[in-house]
């Protein structure tokens, strides 16, 4: 595999970030299929060793979040990048339109509820972000659907305003007690979304896969794509930041995944607890029984 720089596909508030100059497609990091199994798989291995560090250590845990356009890949990224990673430390909540007793509840609840526990990795495929992704490109889901008191929806430019800075509050309030969060955007062009839905439709065996809705959405292409706009602007810390990830290429966005949170997971403070010489001793006394039973 060649040297993946996570730094060219990070923004952590720095300036502004504009989605039409961000590239969807790359050159590859890979030689071929082969070099790409095999690099995925290193860091598939470094990834779970990784995560079993964290679980001992039991002081850290990690959020990760993924948005992106339909048919930007996410579910098989999650497929491909958290393979062989211990299930017992990973956690993953896919998040659809929001259920009646959810409704009943701030926008942020239902997410909060799933954070990690410490010393585990969770997935968010989609997350509170759908909060200002749909939500802005329909805002009638505000006024029809969503149960908010009349006066705090009169004005949506500072609704969306209050999101994104609840939003970042929240962040920075897991990253002070040591949940990290690390933040996705797949980044597919319009044209190859096209072209993976009419494989979805042609082929049977992906069927399952189509949405009829997926079609209708796309129509909203444009203002998709200004609401992640805003929100990686509004929403980028340097402490939380956002990768914006192109997803053209399937096995390279996958390794640039894989290798963010690899690379995320080396920077937290952690090691495996060590024994005492008292600790030690006394199971050394145990060797004798294990043997004679």
């Amino acid at each position: 595999m060649k040297k993946i720089d996570i730094d060219d596909f990070v923004f952590d508030g720095s300036g502004k970030f504009s989605i039409s100059d961000t590239k969807t497609k790359i050159k590859d990091f890979y030689e071929d299929k082969e070099d790409y199994e095999t690099s995925l798989s290193d860091l598939n291995n470094q990834m779970d060793e990784l995560q079993s560090m964290m679980y001992a250590h039991n002081r850290y845990g990690l959020l990760v979040i993924f948005q992106a356009m339909d048919a930007a890949g996410k579910d098989g990224t999650l497929k491909a990048v958290f393979s062989g990673v211990n299930p017992q430390g990973l956690s993953v909540y896919s998040f659809k339109r929001p259920t009646e007793i959810e409704l009943e509840h701030d926008f942020l609840w239902r997410t909060i509820l799933q954070l990690p526990h410490r010393g585990n990795i969770t997935v968010f495929n989609r997350s509170y972000y759908e909060e200002v992704l749909v939500v802005k490109v329909h805002p009638e889901i505000i006024t029809q659907t969503q149960r908010l008191p009349m006066e705090l929806a009169d004005d949506m430019d500072k609704l969306w305003k209050n999101r994104y800075e609840d939003i970042t509050n929240l962040e920075t309030y897991l990253h002070r007690n040591g949940i990290r969060v690390v933040k996705f955007f797949l980044n597919v062009s319009k044209e190859e979304q096209a072209e993976r839905l009419i494989e979805r439709i042609q082929d049977p065996t992906k069927n399952w896969k189509f949405d009829e809705q997926d079609v209708k959405e796309r129509g909203f292409w444009n203002d998709y794509q200004q609401a992640y706009e805003d929100l990686i602007n509004a929403t980028s810390t340097h402490k939380c930041p956002w990768y914006v990830i192109p997803a053209d290429d399937k096995k390279n966005m996958r390794l640039i995944v894989a290798k963010t949170i690899v690379r995320e997971l080396k920077k937290l403070n952690m090691s495996y607890p060590e024994s005492t010489e008292e600790r030690h001793k006394e199971l050394k006394n145990l060797i004798h029984i294990i043997e004679s039973q």
